[in-house]
């Protein structure tokens, strides 16, 4: 059994683990791990600690995949809702669809019994409304927000550059191959912005036959490029991971216009392999592991593309 997930999983690794090592359903596993992540007001990218979209309003979007059935639950810009990986397994398991979004999503998460949560820090609210008030005049700081914010978007960017994801990926002979993603988004995001944490073979990809990819920062490239797609068919192609992963990274580089930035990819294969590589990413990039022949997971540094 592997597990891996991005360094800012660290408040639901322990969680997962022990949940894995009972011989919980890997899936599940994982979800209730990132429930922890969620709730944890330190990590400024997911949940509770999340930044909001340009009106100051929480969008949330997850995702998750069994590699076995290749079933995938996902939900987008989900108003007042905390456990949003929760509830994209929740559509995964009762529902038809693939993915809710918006209103939606809120509705089924209701009917599910999550209930509506006001998930805005007040510190985080300060932060935007004070760098909302260094971009408007005053005239349209009092129209604010009957004012055009396509404009604002090159203007605002997120304050502390914030455009991580949290991913979980867990490998097991017996139990598959499997992804899971949750995410506030890109802070000070125009309203309704998915990125590729809730679109399966962007964001995430499982495969239990070959394995599995999940990626984290600008999910603008990796939709653009289908990126955890491209990895898991490479292997299933007969690619070795590390053959994989340098293909997506090298299409990613093809990349010329539009929102360009960094990428983390995270991969593991179906012969207990991974690999967690840094494309563009400033600064020293680092993730979790754990398999089970250690005492305690490990927090290990990435490799640069």
């Amino acid at each position: 059994m592997l597990l891996i997930a991005n360094a800012e999983g660290w408040p639901g690794i322990p969680t997962t683990v022990d949940l894995l090592r009972s011989g919980a359903d890997s899936l599940a596993a994982m979800v209730a791990g990132i429930g922890e992540v969620e709730a944890e007001t330190k990590v400024r990218s997911v949940g509770r600690g999340g930044w909001p979209n340009m009106l100051g309003e929480m969008e949330f979007d997850a995702g998750v995949m069994d590699g076995t059935t290749r079933a995938v639950g996902a939900v987008g810009a989900v108003p007042h809702t905390l456990h949003v990986a929760r509830l994209a397994h929740e559509v995964m398991k009762r529902l038809p669809h693939v993915m809710l979004t918006g209103a939606g999503a809120r509705r089924f998460a209701s009917e599910i019994g999550l209930p509506q949560e006001d998930v805005l820090l007040p510190d985080s609210r300060r932060v935007w409304w004070e760098r909302l008030e260094q971009e408007l005049p005053p005239e349209a700081l009092g129209r604010f927000p009957d004012v055009p914010l396509a404009p604002l978007l090159k203007a605002i960017t997120d304050p502390e550059r914030v455009r991580d994801t949290t991913v979980y990926l867990t490998a097991d002979p017996r139990r598959g191959i499997h992804a899971a993603t949750s995410t506030s988004g890109w802070a000070w995001k125009y309203p309704g912005r998915l990125g590729d944490s809730p679109i399966p073979g962007a964001g995430f990809y499982a495969d239990s036959r070959y394995g599995a990819a999940a990626c984290t920062h600008t999910g603008e490239m990796t939709m653009r490029c289908a990126t955890a797609r491209t990895i898991v068919l490479a292997m299933k192609l007969g690619h070795t991971l590390r053959d994989a992963v340098a293909l997506a990274v090298e299409e990613l580089r093809e990349l010329r216009e539009g929102f360009l930035g960094g990428v983390v990819i995270h991969a593991v294969d179906a012969h207990g392999q991974h690999q967690v590589t840094n494309f563009r990413c400033e600064g020293e990039i680092r993730y979790w592991l754990w398999e089970d022949s250690m005492p305690e997971p490990e927090l290990r540094a990435a490799q640069t593309a």
